[in-house]
């Protein structure tokens, strides 16, 4: 008898569905994000984690083949900070998150993003460094991190990105000079104005000095 019912219960749990829990990555990856964040106003509440992928969440969008190629969350009173797993989105084009309340720092997975084109983190409460690892996005054309709490100097790995043809750190903490190599030789002045620690363009054939840094 015993054995009996032991095998119902056996077929019982075979045949009983079992919760989907979606083995998208990208999608695993948006959802680290929304744990991540305190969302008052309900513009992630159709973040699903058991659909099969996220293209069908409002505020992204995917390609033809279901990969995602852009998160716009600009002006949607998000606070909180970024997850590392936001670098895990290897196909996204347009990264807008600008102004919300979101602080920490910035992520350094960030530079995983090779496909980006656009990152508009502007407006929130950012601090620590501008990372580094910037410069191997080799795509992007656009990166206004301005109206933020940043500090340090500008990552002169940054000077390699040629294609880069916005930029915009006005309105925070920088310190240090101005780089003049690649695109900054480009920028306005505009670009630099209220980083109080951040001093004039280098000069040529001088080693950077970070004033302050």
């Amino acid at each position: 008898m015993a054995a009996l019912q032991l095998s119902f219960l056996l077929l019982l749990f075979l045949v009983t569905p079992k919760p989907t829990v979606s083995t998208n990555s990208e999608g695993a990856a948006l959802y680290a994000l929304r744990t991540a964040l305190k969302d008052p106003a309900n513009v992630l509440q159709s973040w699903d984690p058991t659909l099969v992928n996220p293209c069908t969440w409002f505020h992204v969008t995917c390609d033809g083949k279901n990969r995602v190629i852009r998160l716009d969350l600009g002006n949607s009173n998000v606070t909180g900070s970024l997850s590392p797993e936001i670098g895990k989105l290897q196909h996204l084009k347009y990264l807008e998150l600008y102004g919300n309340n979101l602080d920490g720092r910035i992520p350094e997975e960030l530079g995983n993003l090779k496909n980006l084109v656009s990152m508009d983190l502007y407006a929130n409460r950012f601090e620590g460094n501008i990372p580094k690892t910037f410069g191997k996005l080799k795509s992007l054309k656009f990166l206004r991190l301005n109206n933020n709490r940043l500090t340090g100097s500008i990552p002169r790995e940054l000077a390699s990105l040629s294609n880069l043809k916005v930029f915009d750190v006005s309105n925070n903490d920088l310190c240090g000079t101005i780089p003049t190599e690649g695109p900054f030789s480009e920028f306005p002045m505009q670009s630099f104005n209220n980083n109080k620690r951040l001093n004039g363009p280098e000069l040529h054939g001088l080693v950077p000095y970070d004033f302050g840094c």
